[in-house]
């Protein structure tokens, strides 16, 4: 049955039917313009192929005859919900819709069948159910008047197109089963990289003296242990050594050969074995962030990456509005220099979904968000309502059956193959 919560239909409205609703008198046409592209149709069953393909009614729909018998099928969807209007003629004189009985099955690819009731309503019949997109079915229709019995069937394809297996298979298309998926969220904040406040050591003399000899050079790598400086003792005259507390670079040299050494720093060693990178959080960013989230550090031409987790938030906010986030990451290479910009994703939640797709799979149609459900060697468009988005999979709330295949790479060449012959949304 035809699924009447139409709610969780794609919200279109996309007024095609432009010609006016006559609702105040008798609605007559010509015997010429009723016949034109019409035809004598069986009077238990007609089939599509008996139709011209521009068999109009006056409003634009699909018009059916049968003898002095006519029904005018259209989808109206300006303002509500997709939904079938039929007018009836007898005679090319319209008729009021309570004198008729009428049923009308939408066979899908899939195997879903949509039955269609309705209710009278002005001048026309309309349905109970909402036709859902995209309105690409084979139709059946059953009508009663006055006792006689009419019946036609034709087809309304649209977005859909046919590709043979060994076609798919030099067009490399992929497909995928739509199916429950977990999300991985993030949010892509920017960061400087710099040096821990706990990784930076001031070199000083124990005992006031002069420097004797200078060991090491601005920028050198060093050793736990290995010598930096030789001072020699003021009051024992006296000369010893001061080794590197850790394995590090020499960053600042302060002093030079025979200076006094006092109680200032002499030589400033970073130990860049890991580093911090403070990042910078927006207002709408900063909710979303927390002690512990995973963090992934990027360089930004994407070639190096460092893991983490948020160990700190900054409580207030810069006079720019912007909060700060720190985390720490492993520099055993050295690749991550202080001062150096990069990109931070911010695990901020992982939720579970009932259905998603591929994100590469979506293309769109109408201009609206479709994927293409594969049927054997038939592909056709699914409206998709879209949710949550990790970057790679993307949530879908409506317009998708679980457990539908449909293709993930290269679908934009079956798209182009909709499109050859237009993409007109007339029924």
């Amino acid at each position: 049955m035809l699924n009447s919560n139409r709610t969780n239909t794609p919200k279109l409205v996309l007024p095609f039917l432009l010609s006016a609703i006559i609702m105040s008198t008798p609605l007559i046409w010509s015997t010429a313009s009723f016949a034109e592209g019409g035809h004598p149709h069986d009077a238990h069953e007609a089939t599509d192929g008996e139709h011209a393909e521009d068999a109009k009614g006056p409003n634009g729909g699909k018009l059916l005859t049968d003898g002095d018998f006519s029904l005018e099928i259209t989808i109206f969807e300006s303002g509500v919900e997709p939904e079938m209007r039929v007018y009836a003629y007898h005679d090319q004189q319209l008729i009021s819709p309570t004198e008729l009985n009428l049923e009308v099955d939408l066979e899908r690819l899939g195997g879903v069948e949509d039955s269609l009731t309705f209710s009278s309503e002005s001048q026309y019949l309309v349905s109970n159910q909402t036709v859902v997109e995209p309105h690409s079915y084979d139709v059946h229709v059953k009508a009663r008047f006055e006792d006689h019995q009419y019946q036609w069937q034709y087809d309304n394809h649209e977005g859909r197109t046919q590709i043979g297996e060994r076609q798919q298979q030099l067009a490399k298309i992929k497909t995928e089963t739509a199916t429950s998926k977990k999300l991985v969220l993030t949010s892509a904040l920017f960061g400087v990289v710099s040096t821990p406040e706990d990784s930076v050591f001031n070199i000083t003399a124990p005992y006031a003296g002069s420097v004797t000899k200078i060991h090491v050079s601005t920028g050198e790598a060093v050793k736990r242990g290995q010598t930096l400086l030789s001072i020699r003792n003021r009051s024992t005259l006296q000369t010893y050594t001061i080794k590197s507390p850790v394995n590090g670079e020499v960053s600042e040299r302060l002093v030079s050969f025979g200076e006094r050494a006092e109680t200032q720093p002499l030589m400033v060693i970073r130990d860049l074995s890991r580093v911090w990178v403070a990042m910078s959080a927006f207002p709408e960013d900063i909710e979303k962030l927390a002690i512990g989230q995973a963090v992934t550090i990027s360089d930004m031409h994407g070639h190096d990456s460092a893991m983490g987790k948020i160990e700190y938030i900054a409580p207030q906010m810069t006079g720019g509005h912007i909060a700060r986030a720190r985390v720490t990451i492993d520099n055993a290479e050295g690749h991550w220099r202080p001062g150096m910009h990069v990109q931070a994703q911010i695990v901020t939640n992982e939720e579970t979904v009932a259905l998603a797709v591929a994100k590469q799979a979506i293309q769109t149609f109408r201009d609206v968000p479709v994927v293409f459900a594969k049927y054997g060697s038939t592909f056709e468009v699914r409206m998709v309502e879209l949710g949550m988005d990790d970057g790679n999979y993307v949530e879908v709330t409506g317009g998708l059956a679980a457990d539908t295949e449909y293709v993930t790479d290269n679908s934009f060449l079956l798209k182009a193959d909709v499109m050859k012959d237009g993409a007109s949304h007339d029924h």
